[in-house]
């Protein structure tokens, strides 16, 4: 029973990543003159196009980009500012076609990786940039970025700069960059009697969200979506704080024994899985960020560890609870490792792109310091709502410090203080990482195990059965 319902759940993956190619073609023979727009979030595995053309009455030269991206907030303010501010000036058309977070990686993947033309401009992230450089498929951005007086590439914060880099040349453009800490409503953890630590330790994480759970409210709310980004990231940070890993590292790095059925991993899992029965929210095998972004926004949730661009969302006028909102680092078991990450979904230019010069023009805009203040001063939330993380700059802003001052500071440091070097306890294989395994062959274990234990949390899947499917997983790509 277990089995069929992987299948089936990998099945429809299939159906809708045939579903985006047929748009992708649709788009690119010239002929669809529909404007599917671009403003709903992509909560599923489908993708919406958004004709960004607006009334391209700039001097430019002008053409088209085909743009893709992904589908959450940041992007879609993007989205809605791209026509006046960016075609309107240059008469560049952006076609952007915005897709669920595992739909866009698969596609993204297997499309630079095959040379595909689709794209223009690809979004990707601290996992792709480096292992996509190292095999031809992507172009250097080195050259642009020192080219462009207005770029500023050197304004670029250094840990994000480095991980986007392969042999010191940038790859790709930061858009937004985030690490995770712990986001908690106030009133309920006061009404409970229960204060929360700076620093805290997932066990009191633990004792805290028993305590606010409710029939209304979750105590806590994770991400339980399949997905090596989804809940593959936020498990491999709890991973990581309990001694864990994915594979044991050879003396050349590479991979070596799969780690999956050990006291260490399975402690973790379990973990994981009773939080999330326990105090978590009903349907959680199915959350990720947007889900639990509207849940912990809608007031259901009492707290929720996830990525700190969420703070300006969970804080602004969107949120029925932006003024009961707390912060505090992402949660440690003691052995000296937090669960903060580091990622920046980023704008890089495939190397089969038709015109990588027009493709630069709208990534130096669109990762550019001119963004941040066109976003400042006209998207709804305000300097909130600009995309953080990539730059020295914006904390310097007075605006931002005025408008971001409940979270800036803990954002900044939780980027900075990423573990990335030596995220856990132990030495793992491939490129530095904190909420993945540097190495190509995670893409797809840590998909297909996340498969197993996002069905382990629903319930239909035993515990035991998990591990053993997934060591034989990891196992596979074990050298």
């Amino acid at each position: 029973m277990s089995r069929n319902v992987l299948l089936l759940n990998r099945t429809w993956r299939v159906i809708a990543l045939f579903a985006v190619l047929v748009l992708l073609a649709a788009a690119c023979s010239g002929t669809d003159d529909t404007d599917s727009g671009g403003d709903d979030t992509a909560a599923d595995d489908t993708a919406d196009t958004a004709d960004d053309s607006g009334d391209s009455g700039g001097d430019a030269e002008g053409g088209s980009l085909n743009v893709a991206i992904v589908g959450n907030p940041q992007m879609e303010d993007i989205a809605s500012l791209t026509p006046e501010f960016f075609t309107a000036d240059t008469g560049i058309e952006v076609n952007y076609t915005i897709l669920e977070e595992q739909t866009l990686r698969e596609i993204v993947t297997r499309e630079t990786g095959a040379g595909g033309e689709s794209f223009d401009v690809i979004m990707i992230g601290l996992y792709e940039t480096p292992q996509f450089a190292e095999n031809g498929w992507l172009l250097s951005l080195e050259d642009y970025a020192q080219g462009d007086a207005d770029y500023m590439v050197d304004d670029l914060i250094g840990a994000v700069r480095t991980g986007l880099s392969y042999e010191d040349e940038l790859y790709a453009a930061p858009f937004y960059a985030e690490s995770s800490f712990l986001m908690y409503r106030e009133d309920l953890v006061e009404a409970a009697g229960m204060e929360m630590p700076a620093a805290p330790t997932w066990q009191e994480v633990a004792e805290i969200a028993a305590a606010l759970d409710s029939e209304d409210t979750a105590g806590i709310c994770l991400r339980g979506k399949p997905g090596w980004g989804d809940l593959g990231a936020a498990f491999t940070t709890v991973l990581n704080t309990f001694g864990g890993t994915w594979w044991a590292a050879n003396d050349d790095g590479s991979i070596g024994e799969a780690q999956v059925d050990t006291p260490e991993f399975r402690e973790a899992l379990q973990f994981y899985v009773d939080l999330m029965n326990d105090a978590g929210p009903a349907g959680a095998s199915s959350n990720g960020f947007n889900e639990n972004l509207a849940l912990f926004q809608q007031g259901k949730c009492g707290m929720w560890i996830d990525a700190t661009v969420a703070a300006s969302f969970v804080t602004g006028d969107d949120s029925t609870v932006a003024d009961q909102v707390g912060f505090a680092l992402a949660p440690d078991t003691g052995l000296g490792k937090r669960a903060n990450w580091l990622w920046a979904w980023s704008l890089a230019i495939p190397q089969n792109a038709a015109n990588p010069d027009l493709a630069w023009e709208y990534i130096s805009w669109a990762t550019g310091p001119e963004y941040l203040r066109t976003a400042g001063e006209n998207l709804p939330g305000g300097w909130a709502a600009v995309p953080p993380g990539t730059r020295v700059s914006l904390y310097e802003t007075e605006e931002y410090q005025e408008a971001a001052g409940a979270f800036a500071e803990q954002t900044l440091t939780a980027i900075e203080s990423a573990p990335i070097d030596m995220p856990g306890t132990t030495p793992r294989p491939g490129l530095p990482a904190v909420q993945f395994v540097g190495v190509p062959e995670f893409q797809d274990v840590g998909t297909r195990c996340t498969e197993q234990f996002s069905a382990v949390i629903a319930g239909s899947v035993d515990f035991d059965d998990a591990i053993e499917a997934c060591q034989e997983i990891a196992a596979s790509a074990s050298s």
